[in-house]
């Protein structure tokens, strides 16, 4: 796999079909429905329970937006991926390209999938922070790889956002 930008682009190249497949899963990873934990971690109130009136407001006022740009985001994404379904030859490499405008939904999915896999699992700060797990024995540790390459990808955005300071995106 090679990630560079191209332009306007940030280009994943050299894309093999299981990490194409991690990829596509990027907006189903987004949904926290049925998952309370992530529900939470996600739309984490601003103050203790107890502040019921600032609690009740956020709920009302800032949550619905959060949604929004949230289902916003993973769309971009998700319309993005479209260029890897229907390969020709579905075993082959194949390339991702992201327009740079695209780059903030992309951190904002990436980040939601992340946050859902991560409490969906349960996962501790030692095994988040543990990248020299080896070998993929379940699906539980299929989604634990699945969080670092997309924290990965992540870092990589950022990185190209931050060397290109003119992109106003």
């Amino acid at each position: 796999m090679e990630i560079r930008r191209q332009g306007d682009t940030l280009e994943i190249a050299e894309l093999d079909p299981f990490l194409a497949e991690l990829l596509r899963q990027v907006p189903e990873s987004t949904n926290p429905d049925g998952v309370e934990a992530a529900e939470k971690r996600i739309f984490s109130a601003p103050a203790p329970a107890d502040e019921h009136e600032l609690c009740t407001e956020w709920k009302q006022y800032v949550e619905p937006e959060l949604r929004r740009i949230f289902r916003s985001s993973t769309e971009v994404v998700a319309a993005d991926l479209k260029m890897l379904n229907g390969s020709k030859k579905p075993f082959a490499n194949c390339t991702l390209h992201i327009p740079i405008r695209h780059a903030d939904a992309w951190l904002n999915a990436l980040n939601q999938a992340r946050l859902v896999i991560a409490s969906k699992y349960g996962f501790t700060e030692g095994e988040l922070g543990d990248h020299y797990r080896s070998p993929i024995g379940s699906r539980r540790d299929l989604s634990l790889f699945q969080v670092n390459f997309y924290g990965f990808l992540q870092e990589f955005i950022l990185q190209e956002i931050q060397g290109h300071p003119d992109d106003s995106t």
